[in-house]
């Protein structure tokens, strides 16, 4: 009986070695180049018997898994089933779901988030030496990230799940620092320390105030006259120390009207937004800089937890999801070293789904010629990987120098 179709082609298998995600062959041959699978066996505890995957075989899978568009453990299978790409990247196997999730709380409940932070920090170190950006601007904000977890906290925005903070660089992107947090933890936690840090080391800085009675009772104590009107409010600012704080640091307010003294008596005709800041330019260019800011940290933050599917965690204990998290800023950042690194400055402000379209999701062939094995793509794709395998090249000789 002959199947009817729409369209007249026909469907049959093949024995050949294929690839759907040529591509990513790339993105782990710049892995290799920079020493990364090296530098997770060094950082990271050895597995506990012969028969378990070294480190570097973890991590690489999840970061590989990360790049391609995976959302959950589950999605390494698609890994796992692509013989063509395992043997171009020599990854001997890639674990199983249950084993990695075993690995994410073994690390959990050892030290692993420290042995991260040492790859993490090695990265950063080859991505900053590469780039022409010379000053950088801190940014940190925090994020909420929901999960239907029995161990998981309530967020104040009623949700069960953590509330991580990120910090990454302004003009390049990189994630600097993250903290995986309960979900109730305030998103102003710890600031404090942060201001402390900035002062100690004679750094610039503009932080969401939290609104403490001190704080409150600043912004109070500013004379009626000393506002003045910016874009849909009004602006003032103060001068404001803090117990064991060296420096006076300078408290930003901006006010505007609040309807709900229409109903409430005795509620204050205002809402507010502080910042405290010890940057040297007026209040109004201070507060403009900082919403700037605050737009580039929530779109980075998103493309963290939606490019890169940080937005649900795999584990139900707090200390591997917090692993997970850290391996996930990690391959955010191999993203911004690879196309810094590999691509022309034209590719460097793309997010990583046009990485995937344009470059990782390249159907190849694997075939064996004159004993060797070669990767064969369309010939439009050549050039642009051959350029890229070049600059790989020049990275692992750099290294080996």
């Amino acid at each position: 009986m002959v199947s009817q179709t729409v369209l007249p082609f026909k469907l049959a298998s093949t024995d050949e070695t294929l690839t759907a995600q040529s591509g990513l062959v790339l993105f782990g041959e710049y892995c290799h180049a920079l020493g990364l699978p090296d530098w997770l066996d060094q950082a990271l505890p050895a597995p506990g018997s012969g028969a378990g995957y070294a480190a570097s075989t973890h991590g690489l899978s999840v970061v590989l898994m990360l790049h391609a568009g995976g959302r959950s453990l589950e999605d390494l299978r698609t890994l796992r089933a692509d013989a063509g790409l395992l043997e171009r990247l020599k990854l001997a196997a890639v674990p199983s779901s249950d084993a990695l999730g075993d690995w994410l709380r073994r690390m959990g409940a050892g030290t692993g988030l420290e042995g991260l932070n040492h790859v993490q920090r090695r990265v950063l170190d080859h991505v900053l030496a590469t780039s022409d950006c010379t000053a950088h601007t801190l940014d940190i904000d925090a994020t909420q990230v929901v999960a239907e977890k029995e161990s998981a906290r309530w967020t104040y925005k009623g949700e069960r799940g953590y509330m991580p903070m990120v910090g990454h660089l302004a003009e390049t992107g990189l994630v600097v620092g993250e903290e995986f947090r309960e979900g109730n933890a305030a998103p102003a936690a710890r600031n404090l320390e942060f201001i402390r840090t900035c002062q100690a080391h004679g750094q610039r800085f503009a932080i969401g105030a939290a609104r403490d009675t001190c704080v409150n009772a600043a912004i109070a104590a500013i004379p009626e006259a000393h506002w003045s009107p910016w874009r849909d409010g009004e602006i003032a600012e103060t001068v404001h120390c803090m117990n064991r704080t060296e420096q006076a640091f300078r408290l930003i307010g901006v006010r505007r009207g609040d309807q709900s003294e229409l109903f409430d008596t005795g509620v204050s005709p205002y809402r507010y937004t502080v910042v405290a800041s010890n940057r040297e330019e007026s209040a109004a260019a201070t507060m403009a800089w900082y919403g700037q800011r605050g737009e580039a940290s929530e779109n980075r933050i998103k493309e963290l937890k939606i490019g890169f599917g940080m937005e649900r965690m795999p584990c139900g204990q707090f200390a591997a999801n917090a692993v997970f998290f850290r391996l996930g800023g990690l391959a955010y950042n191999l993203f911004k070293g690879f196309t810094q690194w590999t691509l022309d400055s034209t590719w460097h402000r793309h997010q990583i789904q046009t990485l995937r379209w344009r470059v990782y999701q390249t159907a190849g062939k694997v075939v064996r010629h004159a004993g060797q094995l070669c990767l064969k793509v369309n010939r439009e794709a050549v050039a642009l990987f051959n350029t890229i395998r070049h600059r790989c090249w020049e990275l692992a000789v750099r290294g080996a120098t």
